[in-house]
């Protein structure tokens, strides 16, 4: 499953598709330290654990805080039962 358009700090909206009912989900933050969390709707994902999809668009959230800053990122993963 690969992020459009492709990861730039900057940019705080994904889209990603895939055909498989779950993917591993990893976030590697830029700077040593900081700290990273996932959601998947209500539901919160252990970095470098699989989320499981329902049909259709699913919403990831990653908040990235380091020090005072914080920045939230959001993915919207289409998933496509083959």
């Amino acid at each position: 499953m690969a992020l459009t358009p492709s990861f730039q700090p900057d940019v705080l909206e994904y889209a990603a598709q895939t055909s498989d009912a779950t993917n591993t989900i990893t976030a590697t933050p830029l700077r040593k330290g900081a700290a990273v969390e996932i959601s998947h709707g209500e539901k919160t994902v252990a970095n470098g654990t699989a989320a499981t999809w329902e049909e259709g668009e699913n919403t990831l959230t990653i908040t990235v805080r380091y020090g005072n800053s914080t920045r939230v990122y959001t993915v919207v993963v289409t998933y496509t039962a083959a």
